[in-house]
């Protein structure tokens, strides 16, 4: 169970006047915040093995001063003596040192005690250095990485159940969140002034006739010509009276109005034949003018000074400032209309697309080594850049947080953490203390008589 990585400060309220109020027992609570339920459950612990190492050193006391009493009368009690006395020593030099750890002994000022208030900056300059030294190195996040296999477990992640729905709930939410951020004004102002730079800027005359010069090498403009012919030809031929009528209005009033019927007959015979002509011909003169004409106009649009400003004209009528405002603000509205209304419906074609891409990549992930090598290789190279670039910084945060901790409660914080494993020590102490006091005045006893 973690504790809170940084201790909460508080000003108490103004106490009445009376007798000052008992301090916390040690390990009991941390100062300034409420203790949670894990926490709680160590102060419990904590609690309890310090009254076991304490009522070991007082059994070490009482057996001791019925031992010195009666071994005159028992000498075997010597024995007894020794070991007591020597858990008391052990006892009380293991209190010594696990308390010096924390607080002062007794409240006395001792040289080289209360050791983690005193030093809590400097063991959090010592533990960001040691974990920067030791766990933010380049080697090894990329070693950890690499046995880790992120790139297939993350694709069997986007390809089992659930994955790609999740990617697509989390980027729908991203989406409308950048929407909310983002200003329509500012947006519609950097669509036009890409259009500005990258269409309206550039002249138009070279590029189109570069391109209208690739279209007619390749012949592409020869069906949009045959659907003019096809569809001039099929004019004629629906419009007899029209071609007739067109013939009378533009004769002299004196010619009869029968010769203006032969005529129109005529005139209306020769257009349709020379239309049919064209029509079914592929290399007639007709066709053959167009695509000189055509192939001209691009070399013009590419060459010529005065084509390439007549361009330059058509554009600016246009696509005038007016113009390219409301292209923007279309542009942006109809994206921005039509990302939240896919990205709301988890039905919309968007949607369904973009999970299936995140299924596929997932499935090639998992089943293309190639792929997931190289995938691991890009996240590996991505952590050692952050790594051997913020490391310094990362572990900082370490110092910093031990910085600004209370001295108290920075101690109390770790004796809660280990305090119940510190007491073993004194339990220890007083079992080896006696176990020494004894094998000791044994020697000595065999020794000197």
């Amino acid at each position: 169970m973690q504790v809170n990585s940084q201790p909460t400060t508080r000003q108490d309220p103004p106490r009445p006047a009376g007798p000052a109020p008992r301090p916390p027992k040690a390990g009991a609570a941390v100062v300034g915040h409420q203790l949670s339920a894990g926490d709680a459950e160590k102060a419990a612990a904590l609690r309890k093995m310090k009254l076991v190492a304490l009522g070991l050193l007082i059994a070490m006391a009482v057996i001791f001063v019925f031992a010195f009493a009666l071994q005159k009368e028992y000498p075997w009690l010597q024995y007894v003596r020794a070991a007591a006395e020597g858990g008391m020593v052990g006892a009380l030099a293991d209190w010594f040192a696990v308390t010096a750890l924390f607080k002062y002994p007794m409240g006395i000022k001792i040289p080289h005690t209360a050791i983690i208030p005193r030093r809590k900056d400097q063991i959090g300059a010592s533990l960001g250095e040691f974990v920067e030294t030791n766990f933010l190195s380049e080697q090894v996040v990329q070693e950890k990485l690499a046995s880790v296999d992120v790139a297939r477990k993350a694709g069997q992640w986007l390809a089992g159940p659930g994955g790609a729905e999740r990617v697509a709930k989390e980027g729908a939410a991203v989406i409308r969140g950048a929407f909310k951020v983002l200003n329509d004004d500012d947006v519609q102002a950097v669509i036009e002034g890409m259009v500005r730079k990258h269409l309206l800027a550039p002249p138009w005359g070279p590029p189109v006739g570069r391109m209208a010069e690739r279209i007619f090498a390749e012949g592409h403009h020869h069906k949009l010509v045959d659907l003019l012919v096809d569809r001039a030809a099929d004019w004629v031929d629906d419009n007899h009276e029209t071609v007739s009528r067109l013939v009378s209005d533009r004769s002299p009033t004196w010619v009869p109005q029968f010769v203006d019927g032969l005529v129109g007959d005529k005139v209306y015979v020769e257009i349709l034949k020379f239309t049919r002509a064209v029509q079914s011909d592929p290399n007639h003169q007709v066709r053959q003018q167009i695509d000189k004409y055509l192939n001209d106009l691009a070399q013009d649009l590419q060459h010529d000074p005065a084509m390439i400003a007549r361009a330059e004209d058509i554009k600016a009528q246009v696509l005038g400032d007016p113009e390219v405002r409301e292209l923007a603000s279309r542009t942006w509205g109809t994206v921005k209309s039509a990302l939240l209304s896919a990205v709301d419906d988890p039905d919309s074609e968007l949607t369904v697309r973009f999970k299936a891409a995140v299924r596929d990549f997932g499935s090639r992930l998992v089943n293309d080594a190639e792929l997931a090598g190289k995938v691991n290789a890009w996240i590996g190279d991505a952590a050692g850049y952050l790594v051997r670039t913020y490391r310094s910084d990362i572990a900082g945060v370490i110092t910093d947080t031990v910085a600004r901790w209370d001295a108290e409660e920075t101690s109390q914080k770790i004796e809660l953490q280990v305090g119940k494993d510190l007491q073993f020590i004194r339990i220890n102490g007083t079992v080896v203390g006696s176990l020494a006091g004894l094998v000791i005045f044994s020697a000595a006893h065999l020794v000197f008589g």
